[in-house]
């Protein structure tokens, strides 16, 4: 009879546990551990999202109720929400962002043979930010407004696979942009982004850098047109022209040829202007990549609804991170088991079925492709009859 461990021992059996180790010896993090190991806090963290406990005391009663089946996940025992508290609080969340980059690397090799959906070759990502709201008298360290606290997210997506490519954790009261240029992208890369990143500078070190990107075009942009391209007929593209930037402070930081694409949208009515430093693709192309952005929106939302990430299990600003960083974790994961399977699941179905059968006894991989069919069992060898003299 085949045999397996739960479905939530094999997920964490993706982690490679000799680079988790290695990442928990790189950031100190067990320098004062007493018993309590950080494979044991990232299982009970990764339990709190997948499994969606909204308390510490959640987390420990859900683990200490399956007793029996932790040996399989390397814990002996489950944690009291104690010390499991004061790990998150003390515990540098720099490992779980470690731990994200290890695993980032894993699932990108799958999603790379797969790409985008455009015919370009150039990686293709997508930049914005999003503001998790919280109360400012619990969390006095995440200043937004006056009387409102926030946490932002600042993330790049990568479009093979729509995967999270890369996040920073901020005060909410950081700006967009302040983040964006303290990132460096490999040329020949596609950047898309909304209108928060509006900067004449940042898109000068892009357009030095050999960066494509693609955004929307401010109504007060200052500009002159240098040449008047033909359009394609019945593709709702009403201009296209290549200018340059005249304004006081872009003349001087972005001194290079862009393109300015005006383009009707009949489906909410409305024009669009685009501005792009890539002067080769087709206007309906940087319509549609810009229109993929919206994928990031999605991403956002889903984090939201289906991962513990709006409400939070600790008050200091090394648990929040902990927190979002083992979420940010457990969706590269789910990401991950969207690709290896054959089946066409939605990410609110796949996390609401593991969520129902993490402590279930069956192969992961034909579970994802199977997901209500009947297991086969194969029989057992025939033991040999016993006879007492």
């Amino acid at each position: 009879m085949s045999k397996f461990s739960s479905i939530f021992s094999q997920l964490l059996s993706l982690f490679s546990k000799n680079d988790f180790h290695g990442a928990v010896k790189e950031t100190n993090a067990e320098r004062h551990a007493r018993g309590f190991s950080s494979w044991d806090q990232f299982v009970a963290m990764v339990f709190c999202q997948l499994g969606r406990a909204h308390s510490l005391r959640e987390i420990s009663g859900g683990l200490q109720t399956c007793l029996g089946k932790l040996r399989h996940v390397g814990m002996e025992k489950a944690p009291s929400h104690s010390t499991l508290a004061y790990a998150n609080e003390h515990r540098p969340y720099e490992l779980y962002e470690r731990v994200f980059f290890q695993f980032f690397g894993r699932c990108s090799r799958e999603a790379v043979q797969k790409g985008h959906k455009f015919r370009f070759k150039n990686k293709l990502l997508s930049l914005d930010a999003t503001v998790i709201d919280v109360c400012l008298s619990m969390y006095n360290w995440a200043r937004f407004r006056r009387a409102k606290g926030a946490i932002k997210l600042h993330l790049l997506l990568d479009h093979d696979g729509y995967l999270p490519n890369f996040a920073v954790i901020t005060e909410g009261k950081t700006h967009e942009i302040t983040i964006a240029k303290k990132l460096i992208f490999a040329p020949g890369t596609m950047l898309v982004f909304d209108k928060g990143y509006v900067d004449y500078l940042f898109w000068g070190r892009l357009c030095h850098d050999g960066v494509f990107f693609i955004t929307r075009m401010k109504s007060n942009a200052v500009y002159k047109v240098v040449e008047e391209r033909d359009v394609p007929k019945n593709r709702h593209v009403l201009s296209d022209c290549v200018i340059r930037l005249t304004g006081v402070d872009a003349r001087d930081t972005c001194p290079f040829l862009l393109r300015r694409l005006e383009i009707w949208d009949p489906e909410e009515e409305k024009l669009l202007v685009f501005v792009t430093n890539n002067l080769k693709l087709g206007a309906t192309t940087i319509a549609a990549v810009y229109k993929d952005r919206w994928q990031i929106e999605i991403f956002f939302k889903a984090l939201k609804q289906n991962l513990k990430i709006k409400t939070f299990v600790g008050t200091t600003a090394n648990a929040v991170k902990t927190q979002i960083w083992t979420a940010l974790i457990a969706m590269l994961l789910l990401k991950y088991l969207k690709l290896r399977s054959t089946f066409g699941w939605s990410l609110s179905n796949l996390i609401a079925l593991l969520r129902m059968n993490l402590f279930t006894y069956r192969d992961l991989w034909s579970w994802l492709d199977a997901p209500f069919g009947i297991p086969v069992v194969e029989p057992a060898a025939v033991q040999l009859e016993l006879k007492l003299k």
